[in-house]
């Protein structure tokens, strides 16, 4: 197993053996990755995640083979080829194929001609040794005419019974044949169609283009799988798989018909489309829709959860004094005024849609909000009437003419979820539905990950068919993605709230309500160890969680770093050998960490070595071979790490933070799109370029805000010059992009665009 996992993941035998046994040890993903880099090789998150899943896969398999080769072996049918065959299996679907003959079934046709007595019948045909007389001949003797076979319940009434029980003996036994099954499968994937036709021609609904559909099953898309199976659920659609009937019967016929001038071969012939045609076929199509909707399914979590970790990254916007809206119609827009860190200061409504309309109004309470608190971002919601309020909004500015003011809208998805749950009515009690909704819009601007953690993943809303997906598979892989990029980021140990440090490795929801009782008991955290002393967080929990938990302004200038407490030693004894103090933290400029380190660690192996002296010579040296400095660069902080007992890697990630603290990743993310003014549908021209941002990603393109009411369409073929598989391959959620318009349909509220140069 470990072999095979270094195999598929490219790995050292012992990277693998050593990965496994860290996992099986119980130590979080994002800890492994982060704190054991030369245990795994650098390792990512996401690779960890997908070798954790394939072990899980592997180990069940294992433990499905085991249990199939007992109960066989219980059943005394169990020989050395079988058990050969089982073990050899390297999917679960062969081993259940293997299985299949031995499994307890129902009453079938087959085993009540086996009660008859007619096995021997069976085999008699099977063998197609017979070449004189008649089918009938051969099956008198099983016939109840014989007063033995009658006392015993043996026998069949007549010849034609007798022959049509042992020809369902002979279908069963083909139909469960491992073999004849994985190559039908095989077949069928291969030659077979998807088709798919209206459950009620007359009615026009949005399954119009599946009406009278049907594609290759080895190229259809999973998008469009999933589109059928909604169609299917809904009743609008029926859906079946084509197979190559003849093409199939045709290879299991040159399987078991031995020879064709047996008095049997018609019956065989008969039997063979029998056993494909009621046996296989429904069980092969079974196999195969489920085959499709399982592929398509993960590719449409994996898309998910690509989009989600995108959005989650999106850089925060700092020093951003927030006005955020909630857009309505009937009950008004809900408005709320944040200050830098989020902290609620006002809250109103104001009418500037229908019915009220209400523009005055509205006006006169925005420009009290902007003198009073010198708001500098009006952020709005993307729903209902989202684009009549950013009109109204980008009116406001214009008139207002305050340089600094402007707007952006951001997704709102999930945010009435959130606004409506239990942990929004204990964070803010005194607020109702709608002003928790547009304090939460607010804040995804200034902070999306720290705000986007209290939404249940699924309901973010950034993918395709999120709810036709099974729940547990999307939800797995949600949750793994949020908490991958919440470690990734790390959190303020004194500001987190109880959701977002509920994602922190070996974290939680009980220890993360413990923590922040223990804050609030005790006041901020003014060091790591202090976490001990927080209920049930133990040893191991603290040896998972501390690298991701920072304190600014602590007793230890390490704890506002990414360096784990396990390495405080290591990193100390780094810096006293440089000549830095921990106070000097984060105050090196670039590269002077490596050139003392370089200057502590010289390369004496080249006599080159001796004119190079100071930064400004290893600077100058790496414009003429960059290369070749990097190499002796790695040299000396390899030699360092070896004199300070750890790794290279954990070595170089002790020497960013020093140089960096916390550095955050979402800092090289493309920053938010702000705007001024608006457009509607109808300013749209083809030929015009506009700049938007990505809201979404699916299989087959990309939309994107470019301004107007809906977004607009790059279809994956307008997506770039070259040939991409995915349009992950050129665009991600929150990339801010040039397109240019293509086509325009005011009448059905769509626009198309493209990205090509």
């Amino acid at each position: 197993m470990i072999k095979k996992l270094a195999e598929e993941f490219g790995l050292h035998l012992s990277t693998a053996e050593n990965t496994v046994k860290l996992l099986d040890e119980g130590n979080t993903v994002p800890f492994i990755a982060r704190y054991r880099k030369e245990v795994t090789g650098g390792m990512p998150d996401v690779t960890l995640r997908e070798l954790q899943e394939r072990l899980v896969y592997l180990r069940g398999l294992e433990e499905r083979k085991e249990e199939v080769i007992r109960l066989i072996e219980e059943q005394g049918k169990l020989t050395p080829e079988l058990e050969a065959e089982i073990r050899k299996a390297e999917i679960l679907q062969r081993v259940e194929d293997l299985y299949k003959p031995f499994k307890q079934k129902k009453a079938t046709r087959a085993s009540k001609a086996r009660e008859k007595g007619l096995e021997p019948l069976a085999d008699l045909i099977r063998a197609m040794e017979l070449e004189t007389g008649t089918p009938e001949d051969a099956a008198a003797p099983f016939v109840c005419g014989d007063p033995e076979l009658c006392e015993a319940g043996k026998g069949a009434a007549d010849a034609e019974q007798a022959l049509a029980g042992a020809c369902d003996i002979i279908a069963e036994d083909i139909s469960t044949n491992a073999d004849f099954a994985e190559k039908v499968r095989e077949m069928t994937r291969k030659h077979g169609m998807l088709i798919s036709e209206a459950a009620n021609p007359e009615e026009s609904t949005v399954y119009d283009l599946y009406y009278e559909y049907e594609e290759p099953l080895a190229k259809v898309p999973n998008h469009r799988v999933l589109a059928i199976n909604r169609g299917e659920k809904e009743d609008c659609l029926k859906v079946k798989v084509k197979a190559p009937a003849e093409q199939i019967c045709g290879w299991i016929k040159e399987q078991v018909i031995v020879n064709e001038n047996s008095v049997f071969f018609e019956l065989m012939n008969e039997t063979v489309e029998d056993a494909y045609k009621r046996l296989m076929a429904p069980s092969a199509e079974r196999e195969i829709r489920s085959e499709l909707t399982e592929r398509a399914e993960k590719d449409a979590v994996k898309v998910f959860a690509k989009n989600t970790e995108k959005l989650l990254m999106t850089p925060p916007v700092k020093g951003a004094r927030v006005i955020a809206i909630d857009p309505g119609f009937r009950t008004g827009c809900k408005v709320a005024m944040l200050d830098e860190t989020g902290k609620l200061l006002a809250y109103t409504t104001i009418y500037p849609t229908e019915p009220k309309k209400d523009i005055q109004g509205s006006r006169k309470t925005l420009k009290s909000l902007v003198d009073k608190y010198d708001a500098n971002v009006i952020v709005i919601g993307n729903g209902t009437a989202s684009r009549e309020t950013e009109a109204f909004a980008a009116d406001f500015i214009h008139d207002l003419g305050k340089e600094d003011l402007r707007y952006t809208i951001v997704s709102e998805a999930g945010a009435s979820v959130y606004s409506a749950s239990k942990l929004a009515a204990e964070e803010y009690p005194d607020l109702d539905v709608t002003t928790r909704g547009a304090l939460s819009i607010g804040r995804r601007l200034q902070d999306p990950l720290a705000e986007l953690v209290k939404v249940e993943p699924r309901h973010i809303g950034v993918g395709q068919y999120q709810h036709d997906i099974s729940k547990g598979l999307l939800d797995g892989a949600l949750t793994d993605v949020v908490e991958n990029c919440v470690n990734r980021v790390g959190v303020d140990l004194n500001t987190a709230s109880p959701s977002l440090l509920s994602y922190i490795a070996g974290i939680n929801t009980g220890i993360a309500k413990n923590i922040v009782s223990y804050r609030e008991s005790n006041g901020r955290f003014y060091d790591r160890k202090e976490l001990k002393k927080v209920a049930k967080l133990g040893e191991k929990t603290f040896k998972q969680c501390a690298g991701f938990l920072r304190i600014s302004g602590g007793s230890n200038p390490l704890d506002a770093t990414a360096v784990h407490p396990e390495s405080y030693g290591a990193a100390e004894r780094m810096l006293e050998k440089l000549g830095i103090s921990k106070e000097e933290i984060g105050k090196s400029g670039a590269g002077e960490i490596e050139e003392k380190i370089r200057r502590l660690y010289p390369d004496t192996e080249k006599k080159e070595r001796k004119s190079v002296s100071g930064f400004a010579a290893l600077a100058s040296l790496a414009a003429e071979k960059p290369e070749e400095t990097q190499k002796k660069l790695r040299k000396s902080m390899e030699r360092m790490a070896e004199d300070l007992g750890i790794g290279v890697l954990t070595l170089s990630d002790i020497v960013s933070e020093i140089r960096k603290p916390a550095r955050d990743p979402r800092d090289g993310a493309p920053p938010v799109v702000f705007r001024k003014d608006v457009l509607s549908i109808e300013d749209l021209t083809p030929g015009m370029e506009l700049t938007g941002t990505v809201r979404n990603v699916v299989d087959f393109g990309a939309f994107v805000d470019i301004g107007v009411k809906h977004d607009g369409l790059v279809h994956i073929s307008e997506l770039s010059n070259r040939f991409i598989k995915h349009p992950m391959d050129a665009v991600n959620v929150g990339d801010t992009v040039k397109v240019r318009v293509l086509k325009v349909d005011p009448e059905k509220q769509k626009v198309s665009l493209t990205m090509k140069k």
